[in-house]
């Protein structure tokens, strides 16, 4: 029986999570769960999964949630701060990390579970795109298992074979990684009207069912080029080994072309617990609740080569990978400020790629060889990003 942590565990990656782990309850035992301040789900959760230790960072609803724990006969010890996620992260009882914390919150944490040796299941893609080498040299020395939860990583996995040798595409074979993303809402809106683009409509993924941040970053495809960044550091691929596609039946989740001209894809229906099931379980398969797909009620697959006029985030991240860590660090900092002004009202849809470029443009390259400097670099960045914003605010 695995011993599972889940960091962000009433996201929507927490829940799937959860909800595989509810089919199998003789393979996995909760030891911890967090959140940031959605205290009443998070100690319901507890409750039904007999966790051991629940953590809340915010620690502004500690009054409310003690009485809402005492009151509710929760077992589960409570604690808050960020400090307590390393704990439910590293605690030598814990066999596997899921890292579902959105954004560069959840770097510390996932880090940690790196650095303690666990097998992580990284939905935090912010971690790879924020530290890179860092990251992995980490796992090398830990011995830690990294393995991906994006849909699309995880579909990489899955296609490549099982003796891959990290950074070494030609002795297995393989000729290129083809990362797929579906366009978002946006992909036939005419391009004169995106500056009317609301939070509502952004937020609306035509696919996938998704926390806010992530699906604006879909719309704008900021996540295919955080998820560019990922692969690169995930699997060592250089920037040429990769080639995004679009593919707005999001039925196909990434695939493997080899020299031979043969092309290996992962289907399934888009739905996060597939490759959640796969990690949780791997190298073994267990069920993960997903209807297969039904090959006669499928549509026509289409592909396409992204537009660099519709898509202008996703040719920045693009850039930012092949300048370095550092503005990798820059950028992503940049667009969770410009996203979180965006969901506030205060930024419009279109300002989001204009003020990454801005950022990015004024980035002076920089090493960033430890986990402090990196924070430091992410820290300046939001200030001087927040300052941008505040001189267009709406």
């Amino acid at each position: 029986m695995q011993t599972l942590s889940i960091l962000g565990a009433t996201g929507s990656i927490g829940q799937s999570t959860l909800a595989v782990v509810s089919l199998h309850p003789k393979k996995f035992q909760i030891f911890g769960l967090s959140a940031h301040s959605q205290y009443t789900q998070l100690i319901d959760a507890a409750i039904m999964f007999r966790a051991k230790h629940i953590v809340l960072t915010d620690v502004g609803c500690a009054k409310e949630a003690r009485s809402y724990h005492q009151l509710s006969g929760c077992l589960a010890s409570l604690h808050f701060g960020e400090d307590a996620l390393d704990f439910i992260a590293t605690d030598k009882c814990v066999d596997t990390v899921m890292a579902a914390i959105v954004g560069a919150a959840g770097l510390l944490p996932t880090f940690a579970a790196v650095r303690a040796g666990k097998k992580v299941l990284l939905a935090n893609k912010e971690s790879l795109v924020m530290t890179g080498e860092i990251f992995i040299n980490a796992a090398n020395t830990s011995g830690a298992t990294i393995l991906p939860i994006d849909s699309e990583h995880n579909a990489i996995f899955q296609c490549l074979p099982r003796d891959f040798v990290y950074g070494d595409l030609p002795s297995s074979g393989i000729a290129k990684v083809l990362l797929t993303g579906s366009g978002g809402p946006f992909l036939e809106r005419e391009l004169e009207s995106f500056s009317q683009i609301t939070v509502e409509q952004a937020c609306a993924h035509p696919n996938w069912s998704m926390g806010q941040k992530i699906s604006v970053d879909s719309a704008t495809m900021m996540n295919k080029g955080l998820e560019f960044i990922e692969a690169k550091w995930l699997f060592g691929l250089a920037n040429t080994d990769i080639q995004i596609v679009l593919h707005p039946q999001s039925t196909i989740h990434s695939m493997v072309q080899y020299v031979d001209g043969s092309v290996l894809a992962q289907m399934g229906n888009p739905d996060m617990r597939t490759p959640i099931a796969h990690a949780l379980s791997y190298p073994e398969r267990i069920n993960s609740g997903v209807s297969p797909l039904d090959f006669k009620a499928l549509r026509d697959f289409t592909f396409s080569t992204p537009d660099p006029q519709r898509y202008p985030n996703l040719y920045l991240a693009l850039a930012a990978a092949e300048q370095g860590q550092s503005a990798c660090t820059v950028l992503n900092a940049a667009n969770e400020t410009t996203v979180a002004a965006f969901l506030a009202g205060t930024i419009s849809f279109t300002q989001i790629a204009e003020l990454n470029a801005q950022v990015l443009k004024a980035h002076t390259l920089e090493s960033c060889t430890t986990i402090s400097e990196v924070l430091q670099l992410d820290r300046t960045t939001r200030s001087f990003t927040q300052s941008l914003v505040e001189q267009v605010a709406c």
